[in-house]
């Protein structure tokens, strides 16, 4: 059933707060580190007041995630709220390599871990690899993607599937047609 009064979900509180206890932050950590009170962040995290867009751009950069992040809460009826995230509605997330096109498929980043549709363009490269404290399992929709985990070259085909758990990895996308994966990522990191 899909009902035409759509309203904004409420999911900035709650996927600050997930943000920021995956990073092992407490309330009084970010609070000092944002150089605000700690009642004023409780007050953010409960949805109860509105940071500024300077706010959010600390707390992105404080973080580590794109502002973007924060901005994009999807429209949705009220009864999809937490539950159903349309094609259209999906929130653009992730890391700011050229040619990679992320969107978040879960509802919002207070499970356990976290579904990202990434999209690499013909010819993207990660040129520097990353380290995240997270187990990451991915799979491959379409096109073929190299993959260099903890050192090792790989490259995958539409149908495989890839774990990256805590270690060293980059990406490359050589070839003509982009390459669409999905990962599921815990703890969530974006």
């Amino acid at each position: 059933m899909i009902q035409s009064d759509v309203t904004k979900t409420k999911s900035l509180g709650a996927d600050l707060r997930a943000l920021r206890k995956s990073r092992a932050l407490t309330l009084s950590d970010l609070a000092e580190a944002l150089e605000r009170s700690v009642g004023w962040l409780s007050q953010v995290e409960r949805d109860l007041s509105e940071p500024s867009v300077k706010d959010l751009k600390d707390i992105a950069r404080i973080l580590e995630v794109p502002v973007s992040i924060l901005f994009g809460q999807a429209q949705s009826p009220a009864e999809e709220t937490g539950m159903i995230v349309r094609a259209h509605a999906r929130r653009p997330i992730g890391s700011k390599e050229a040619g990679l096109i992320e969107e978040l498929l879960s509802p919002d980043l207070t499970d356990d871990f976290e579904m990202v549709h990434s999209t690499f363009d013909p010819g993207a490269v990660m040129e520097e690899a990353v380290t995240r404290p997270t187990q990451e399992v991915g799979y491959l929709v379409s096109g073929q993607l190299d993959l260099v985990i903890d050192g090792h070259a790989f490259t995958v085909n539409a149908g495989d599937s890839f774990r990256i758990k805590g270690k060293s990895y980059r990406w490359a996308n050589p070839y003509d047609i982009s390459a669409v994966a999905i990962w599921v990522i815990a703890p969530p990191v974006y």
